[in-house]
């Protein structure tokens, strides 16, 4: 089944040429399913850019997918037109009276930042508070796992001596688990970030359990049944280009930075980088649909609630 897109929203034009299965909301209403409604909190400032890859993994699945995307109520973008923010946008307080099975909060370039220094902390509080009774599944994404990973258990970021960027090999630390049904041992996963999440720390908290990690760069996945949430700190969500563009930026804004590691071929920015991390993002965020599909209630009034049964 196809991922349920407005049909002038720029990324269904973009997964159409692309071979992914979209349809529009007058051919999505016409199927007898009930759709798993999504939601994505859009906190980077390339909104259609993010928008284009969370809707690309998500809309690969078998299942109907409609999509929602959300903003904070106060926090305005510059960076992406206001009419495109205007029509395909709510802010948060106009959805939190609605259920969703699933909700993805992105990351966000303000690591470097003390969390309660961020200017739309307190929303987001509340928005991760929310998802513990109006929201089935979450999935928090780099900086948007850290925080949650934070607010919920008290889990630090620690800044970096440089960034971790590139493409780094990551273990597969739970091949039980059916986040990861299909991975192999190990998966190349695109890094970038000032800050991190420390293994020690992490297996201090009986609530959490690493799924994915590197020797390079540390924990990856982390599952935290007790908020029914995965935390990821890396990006299978990024183009084959999104660390070239953010190096090519970095350079011509003169800011210190390294070739990204294990991207370019021979590690020359000169050379077209391949993508070595596609099949396995669409593996993990397939199977993360799938878990969402098998567990949460067909009557959707009834998410958040406990349950032994979900389907009923």
């Amino acid at each position: 089944m196809p991922i349920k897109l407005p049909s002038n929203l720029p990324a269904y034009d973009v997964l159409t040429r692309e071979g992914v299965m979209v349809m529009d909301e007058d051919a999505a209403a016409h199927q007898d399913i009930r759709p798993l409604k999504i939601g994505l909190l859009n906190l980077m400032p390339k909104k259609i850019q993010t928008e284009n890859q969370f809707a690309r993994l998500i809309g690969a699945t078998p299942l109907q997918i409609d999509l929602h995307l959300i903003r904070m109520s106060e926090h305005q973008t510059r960076n992406t037109a206001a009419e495109h923010m205007a029509e395909f946008y709510r802010p948060f307080q106009a959805v939190k009276n609605e259920k969703f099975d699933g909700l993805i909060i992105t990351g966000a370039p303000i690591e470097h930042l003390p969390f309660e220094e961020v200017t739309y902390w307190d929303e987001l509080k509340e928005v991760m508070d929310w998802t513990q009774t109006n929201v089935h599944q979450t999935f928090g994404v780099c900086w948007g796992g850290m925080a949650m990973a934070y607010h919920f258990h008290g889990l630090p970021k620690h800044m970096l001596p440089h960034k971790a960027f590139g493409c780094f090999r990551h273990q597969n630390l739970s091949p039980a688990s059916p986040y990861l049904r299909g991975f192999s041992d190990d998966c190349v996963i695109p890094v970038s970030r000032w800050t991190e999440m420390r293994q020690g720390e992490i297996d201090d908290i009986p609530a959490l359990s690493t799924l994915l990690g590197s020797e390079d760069v540390g924990p990856c996945l982390i599952e935290d049944p007790s908020h029914r949430a995965l935390y990821i700190f890396n990006h299978f969500e990024y183009d084959s280009g999104t660390l070239k563009e953010e190096y090519d930026r970095d350079i011509a804004s003169n800011t210190p930075i390294n070739v990204p590691m294990n991207y370019y071929p021979d590690d020359d920015p000169s050379l077209t980088p391949q993508n070595r991390w596609r099949s396995h993002g669409h593996l993990l965020y397939g199977n993360w649909v799938s878990e969402i599909y098998l567990t949460t209630p067909y009557n959707m009034d009834r998410i958040g609630r406990a349950s032994t049964d979900l389907r009923t």
